[in-house]
């Protein structure tokens, strides 16, 4: 176990506060930030930016998964992830999230120094991934996709899909503290399914692990504000107030600096890791 995987052990066990992701897309596509931080330069400059806005850890993406993206090969995603994801690691002490369902960019990103990876697809795309966050001994998080929103019961058939996931990751040895979980808000679901998914977060709580939640400018913001991307920042933090009400327990945001002082005042307001006083 390297010292950056510890430390995220910890943060997700040992801590009772809300941990912050903030996200780097080296993709040229990306819905909200494609193109700013493709050259190496610009994304250790946004590493060192979200970072000392508050930022946990950091997630590295190499291939969009909005709506309509276009795929890249392996070879090309690795190419993305690999120089930014060692770069980083030269100028910041956190700990780096891949975000991937592919095996072999998850080999790569981990074998240059990533110490989580973050799978769209919940190891139902490539099931080799859970065996490469085996070897590296890497938390996974897996997150609920489906290929078309045909739901009998959105929340149960959620459980079900994600329950898959789970034991894709422990059929190849991981443990229970390895395994993050991810509703998917924004993938797989309609709008109104997107708004009764995190309605109904708190019944994922049962499945006993930590969830993160990705709304970060998402299409559940903006069609519900009628709001193009650059100016969801308000109804983002909306989504993670409520998420985080219902027991969330990372986030994942482009905006640090605002997400951070958003979950700060949630957790003072929930009594998480704050001494009463009476």
């Amino acid at each position: 176990m390297t010292r950056h995987t510890s430390h995220v052990q910890s943060l997700l066990h040992d801590s009772n506060r809300t941990i912050v992701m903030g996200i780097i897309n080296t993709t040229p596509d990306s819905f909200s930030d494609g193109g700013k931080f493709i050259e190496t330069d610009a994304a250790v400059r946004q590493a060192k930016k979200l970072v000392a806005e508050g930022a946990d850890l950091l997630d590295i993406g190499g291939e969009s998964t909005r709506p309509g993206h276009i795929p890249v090969t392996e070879e090309e995603e690795v190419a993305r992830v690999a120089p930014v994801i060692e770069a980083i690691l030269k100028e910041v002490d956190v700990p780096i999230s891949i975000d991937t369902y592919k095996s072999g960019t998850a080999e790569a990103a981990l074998t240059s120094g990533a110490s989580v990876i973050n799978d769209v697809w919940g190891a139902q795309k490539d099931s080799k991934i859970v065996e490469v966050a085996k070897a590296h001994d890497a938390p996974i998080i897996l997150m609920h996709n489906e290929e078309a929103p045909n739901y009998d019961d959105l929340i149960e058939d959620m459980k079900t899909r994600l329950n898959k996931s789970v034991q894709v990751a422990k059929q190849a040895g991981l443990n229970d503290n390895q395994i993050i979980l991810d509703p998917g808000i924004g993938f797989g679901k309609t709008h109104e399914q997107n708004l009764l998914a995190m309605r109904r977060l708190h019944e994922l709580q049962t499945m006993k692990y930590p969830l993160l939640l990705g709304t970060s400018r998402k299409s559940i913001v903006g069609k519900a504000l009628d709001l193009p991307v650059e100016e969801r920042l308000e109804g983002t933090l909306a989504t993670l107030c409520f998420g985080i009400s219902q027991g969330v327990k990372l986030v994942r945001v482009h905006d640090v600096k605002e997400a951070k002082r958003t979950v700060t005042m949630m957790d003072q307001m929930m009594g998480k890791g704050v001494r009463s006083n009476g």
